[in-house]
């Protein structure tokens, strides 16, 4: 698949270079999940210009330097010693360099340094602060496991705190570039052909990478490419997580299957795992992991007690709702029984998926200051999809969100908005209206 968007990331990271290569040396952290696109952004931003990539692997110290040792040489065309076995004395080789000439320094799955030797992150910040004004090295770090990146750099014990210049925290693609890739792979698609590759992808480069070379972009062809014998998707959630959990993950897998299912308050998911206390771990998945958000209804207060909670990330969602949840099936192979429940599935679990495409749609345009879903919290009489508070003073959007148009009720919908008014938007004017996949 060739290269799309990042036209503002690629523009940053070249204001970077700039820099880096006129004055003196930078530090850039860019992080992201994993499939988000990290190296290949990376990559495209130094293309044609010098640079060193190295990827740190789960290897020894020594042998980790002996092939940047090469990689060095190769990338360069200098001579490094091949003594050197520790990546202290590398890490002052290459800045001894930098202070001759210009070059990208890329170090690829950075948090990996905690399993190989984690004093290298105190080497590293104090031969960067030795040598950063004497150089023009664009040093460009990335990582996928969030959890240690942001303790690396966002924790104030650690040594490289407050030492990246630079942080860009890549996104998945936005809707416009879904439906520009979705239309050169297949011109002729059908609004729910791009749902479906939102829905499973959630827009993250590499999946849509798959689905794109796997198959036709049709919902059924997609949902036979996904799920199948040795499918690349059916371990990619559990894989993905246990990175970040490390071997502890039974409490934290529980509470994500409760929510993609449907069970999304904390006395819910208490009772349904009969936990007493899951607080601490709700509290890791939002702050320390960023798998899951809290959602409030429109207008509830900070600490108001009627939050929901909703995982962020599309594919985990969809892995939660389908692979973990029929894992049995999956180990007896039963993956054409597994599609037809996918299949069957797909009308209402896309539904809502829709309404989160066009809360990313609506984002994307920068015309409003507050997106969120209302609802009455006592009984839940009332509920709105979407609500939004426009940045033109007093002027708001409530939509209600449908597959099909057809089901949608004016006189229902606006008794509801009437509600919304009378209670948290008194002095709006609210826009109304319905969204289908027809507005897609």
């Amino acid at each position: 698949m060739k290269f799309y968007n990042r036209t503002k990331e690629i523009a940053e990271l070249q204001r970077i270079k700039k820099l880096s290569f006129s004055e003196y040396s930078r530090m850039t952290v860019i992080t992201g999940r994993r499939r988000i696109g990290k190296t290949s952004l990376i990559m495209k931003s130094v293309e044609n210009e010098p640079n060193v990539y190295l990827f740190v692997g789960r290897k020894t110290e020594a042998r980790l330097c002996n092939e940047y040792i090469q990689e060095i040489s190769n990338a360069l065309n200098v001579f490094v010693p091949q003594e050197i076995s520790s990546f202290r004395s590398l890490f002052q080789y290459l800045m001894e360099i930098g202070k001759q000439r210009s070059f990208h320094l890329i170090i690829d799955e950075f948090q990996e340094f905690f399993n190989i030797n984690e004093s290298i992150y105190s080497d590293i910040q104090n031969l960067w602060d030795q040598y950063r004004r004497k150089t023009k090295v664009n040093l460009i770090v990335s990582g996928s496991v969030y959890s240690l990146m942001n303790k690396i750099f966002q924790n104030s014990k650690e040594p490289l705190f407050g030492r990246a210049d630079n942080t860009i925290k890549l996104s998945p693609f936005d809707t416009d570039t879904l439906k520009t890739i979705i239309y050169d792979y297949n011109p002729d698609y059908q609004n729910d052909d791009l749902l479906a590759l939102y829905t499973f992808t959630g827009g993250i480069p590499k999946y849509v990478e798959l689905i794109c070379d796997g198959c036709e972009l049709k919902v059924e062809s997609m949902i036979e490419f996904i799920v199948r014998e040795n499918s690349p998707f059916i371990d990619e959630g559990k894989n993905l997580l246990i990175e970040e959990f490390g071997k502890n993950y039974g409490t934290y897998f529980s509470i994500l299957s409760c929510i993609s299912g449907g069970i999304n308050t904390q006395p819910t998911i208490m009772t349904a795992l009969n936990e007493k206390s899951i607080g601490g771990h709700i509290k890791r998945l939002i702050e320390d992991y960023n798998i899951l958000k809290r959602v409030r209804p429109f207008g509830a207060k900070e600490g108001s007690q009627t939050a929901r909670y909703e995982i962020i990330d599309n594919f985990l969602q969809f892995w939660f709702n389908y692979f973990d949840r029929n894992r049995s099936m999956i180990e007896l192979k039963a993956f054409s029984g597994l599609q037809e429940i996918v299949k069957s599935d797909y009308t209402t679990y896309s539904g809502k998926m829709l309404e989160r495409y066009f809360r990313a749609k609506l984002a994307e345009t920068g015309l409003y200051r507050e997106i969120a879903s209302w609802w009455e919290p006592k009984g839940e009489a009332n509920e709105i999809d979407i609500v939004a508070l426009l940045f033109e003073k007093n002027k708001a959007l409530a939509v209600e969100v449908k597959r099909n148009k057809e089901r949608f009720h004016p006189k229902i919908f606006a008794e509801k908005v009437k509600r919304l008014k009378q209670l948290e938007l008194p002095k709006f004017t609210i826009e109304t209206g319905c969204l289908s996949l027809e507005d897609m």
